[in-house]
């Protein structure tokens, strides 16, 4: 007969190379169950327990911390040892006292920012699609699954895809609006120029995509599309970064 559903693993190598587990030491790796976040850019929350805050030894401890309620992703418990951790996504562990954010480094992937209390109240989400609904209601979707009903008088040229809400978390309070233009200050989240971030200098249209060129603090340029480039601050990045 037949089995049922799709594997709950994934073989290692085929694992996405930002993952800190080591490849040949064992065959299987836990597969990012469904949710808000791509497979192949979230890391399972059982690997990000266990091999990146380094607070469990084994996958049984990091089954156990996590099953105990004593994770939250976005303010919210998460019980799900392979909930899908993704791009600007905020990890907490009360108990440790310690918050961080996971960003891609350069060289290195997504990985994790050790932030301030403070900061971890907030995340940066992009617009990638907005939606009108009955009674003339704006339904923004956001860039790790969430949506945004603006209601009043906010018209739909207000918000266009591409720009950034500053999110409170987990109340979802719009707290800043950042719009995808030059002169505002961005990181570069895929591609061969991951992690680098600095201020927009130019935006190009071209018939396939739009060419963003970046350039960071040391007057150091970085071309790269559109869809790689998250704006994160007017003049200055809301969150903090590693170095470019």
């Amino acid at each position: 007969m037949a089995g049922k559903g799709g594997s709950r693993h994934l073989k290692r190598l085929p694992a996405p190379p930002f993952w800190p587990i080591h490849m040949k030491e064992f065959k299987w790796a836990p597969k990012p169950s469904p949710g808000p976040h791509l497979a192949e850019m979230s890391i399972p929350l059982k690997i990000v327990l266990r091999e990146m805050l380094k607070y469990a030894k084994t996958s049984r401890e990091a089954r156990r911390i996590i099953s105990k309620g004593a994770v939250k992703v976005d303010g919210k418990i998460r019980r799900d040892e392979n909930y899908p951790v993704g791009l600007m996504d905020i990890i907490e562990v009360p108990d440790a006292r310690s918050t961080y954010r996971l960003i891609p480094y350069p060289s290195r992937g997504l990985s994790l920012m050790k932030v301030t209390k403070d900061e971890g109240g907030y995340k940066i989400c992009r617009i990638e699609k907005k939606t009108l609904l009955r009674g003339g209601r704006l339904q923004l979707n956001l860039s790790d699954g969430r949506n945004i009903i603006i209601d009043g008088e906010a018209k739909t040229a207000d918000y266009r895809t591409g720009d950034t809400l500053q999110l409170s978390i987990p109340e979802q309070k719009i707290l800043s609006h950042i719009r995808f233009d030059e002169g505002r200050y961005c990181l570069i989240t895929a591609g061969r120029n991951m992690g680098r971030h600095g201020k927009i200098v130019n935006i190009e249209e071209t018939e396939k995509s739009k060419i963003v060129t970046v350039q960071d603090s040391q007057g150091q340029t970085y071309k790269t599309i559109a869809e790689y480039v998250y704006v994160i601050g007017e003049d200055q990045p809301l969150i903090k970064l590693p170095e470019s």
